[in-house]
């Protein structure tokens, strides 16, 4: 009808100018700030078993292709499923440490969809009474800006489910075929379903994070997100009110970097949607690493029927048969108590604690070079540990777990920066070279390469000296004021000994020359 009227007195010209100006008008009024961001995860861990669920067959990663299927998990006509306890076992844990409510009794259930991994046409799950409910999760979150103060997060768990998951197929591009691989059918997975409570990915990647420190001290999951052992889901909607907004689901993310990318992405697709006055599509969307953006899978707009029914073939599972007490003894140190006392002992800050405990092998090291002698300085192995040392496995591209250099000798490189032996530049080239000459040991490489630091008073004395008297310049220019003068002399006295001069030592002596004589 507006647009009816306008036509009545203006050209179409005029028409879809004062449209676009109306539209331009609206979009200007859009306040970023007045939405927010609710993510909520679906986590699927594969509990680390010889066996699967319901079958005897192997759990191997690498196996050869459909080598480990049985009879039940290929869906033969007149199997039955035998639950695995061990499965339960490690699900009742990972629950306790979770600080779930156990359900003495749960059951299973059938969720009916066809894929062709899936040849049952239906996974065993359990969707309406699950084995563990009500828990919670706290974690840190700390951005890379240092800037930015780190907090604490707790996001609650709905429940904790068993289901089996499902196998994988392979697509053939060039062939247009698809291949099946049942190997993964049937292993045992715990669903963790969180409650959406968390606001953008740095919150998502960080959950994720401290439930794969955890999962690495029970020992319930490998959490091998590259061998897709723990698989994440999540939904993500904006709103501008209390009411949850339209959502959308982003599929199999399968690291730490994609869980944070992805749904930092998908909320800003959608605001600039909202923006744009268009409508949010609920959906199932995938990671596209290559273009870093969700793609479009399916929509949810027509409710899938999953056609739930109780698993007939499978009684109650009553947990009274095990024994949650003795369970509970098996729980080990959880990584906040390694946390805190890691803070309390050694005085380090949250943020330098996150970053050694998210490298379990450096944070091993860490242990080992601070037990053999109490009296080091926690700053500066953690200094040596996670930049110098990080910084040269990054370069060879050595996972820490892969590294050959045992924490004696980090600590021997601490031990020589302490006492003033080596400085930093020097100790870097000593962390370089043990990774080629693994049988000298650092002390012995710097005596070779006379990498020693000159920190001998009167030698520094003398340099300083010597170079004021071929720089007199730049001594009259300090003289003048132009302090950067001061650095000029350093950086000469630093070319002049090989950077083995005790610059520290140089610096508060040059001062002493300049200011004095």
């Amino acid at each position: 009808m507006f647009v009816r009227k306008l036509l009545m007195k203006h050209t179409l010209q005029q028409v879809l100018n004062r449209l676009k100006l109306s539209r331009n008008k609206s979009m200007k009024t859009f306040d970023k700030n007045k939405w927010k961001s609710v993510v909520g995860l679906e986590i699927h861990a594969q509990i680390s078993s010889e066996s699967k669920l319901f079958s005897a067959a192997g759990t191997k990663f690498d196996a050869v292709v459909n080598s480990q299927v049985a009879l039940f998990d290929a869906a033969i006509p007149g199997t039955l499923p035998s639950i695995n306890e061990k499965c339960v076992e490690a699900a009742i844990l990972t629950a306790l440490v979770l600080g779930c409510n156990i359900n003495t009794v749960s059951s299973f259930d059938r969720k009916h969809y066809f894929y062709a991994d899936m040849p049952a046409g239906y996974q065993i799950t359990q969707q309406f009474h699950p084995l563990a409910q009500n828990g919670q999760l706290t974690f840190h979150v700390i951005d890379e800006n240092i800037k930015k103060v780190p907090y604490s997060k707790t996001s609650l768990i709905k429940q904790v489910q068993l289901e089996q998951d499902s196998g994988r197929t392979i697509h053939d591009d060039s062939t247009k075929t698809s291949l099946i691989d049942l190997n993964r059918a049937g292993t045992g997975l715990m669903e963790l379903v969180f409650e959406p409570d968390l606001c953008n990915g740095l919150e998502a990647s960080a959950l994720v994070r401290e439930l794969l420190l955890i999962f690495e001290r029970i020992k319930t999951c490998s959490g091998r997100m590259e061998e897709g052992a723990l698989r994440v889901d999540a939904n993500v909607s904006i709103t501008d009110s209390d009411q949850l907004g339209t959502r959308t689901e982003i599929k199999n993310l399968g690291s730490i970097r994609a869980v944070q990318l992805a749904v930092d992405y998908e909320i800003f697709r959608q605001l600039n949607l909202v923006k744009e006055e268009k409508e949010v599509v609920n959906e199932t969307r995938g990671w596209d690493s290559v273009s870093n953006k969700t793609v479009s899978m399916r929509d949810k707009e027509v409710l899938q029927d999953y056609r739930f029914m109780p698993e007939p073939n499978l009684l109650p599972l009553n947990l009274n048969m095990f024994d949650i007490n003795k369970l509970q003894t098996k729980i080990p140190e959880l990584p906040t108590v390694t946390r805190n006392n890691i803070m309390s002992k050694y005085g380090l800050n949250i943020r330098k604690t996150t970053t050694l405990m998210n490298e379990p092998v450096l944070l091993s090291m860490f242990f080992e070079i601070m037990n053999y002698d109490t009296f080091r300085n926690p700053s500066r192995v953690w200094n040596v540990l996670t930049i110098e040392f990080m910084t040269e496995l990054n370069k060879r591209s050595i996972e820490p777990k892969q590294s050959e250099i045992p924490s004696s000798i980090i600590g021997e490189i601490v031990d020589l920066l302490d006492n003033k032996l080596v400085n930093l530049a020097h100790a870097r080239k000593v962390i370089a070279k043990i990774f080629d000459e693994k049988n000298k040991s650092p002390s012995q490489i710097i005596e070779e390469n006379n990498w020693q630091q000159i920190s001998d008073v009167e030698e520094i004395d003398n340099l300083c000296k010597e170079i004021m008297l071929e720089y007199p310049k730049a001594v009259k220019d300090y003289r003048r004021g132009k302090l950067q003068a001061k650095q000029f002399l350093i950086n000469h006295i630093a070319k002049k000994t090989n950077d083995r001069a005790n610059l520290a030592l140089v610096s508060k002596k040059l001062e002493e020359f300049l200011n004095n004589y």
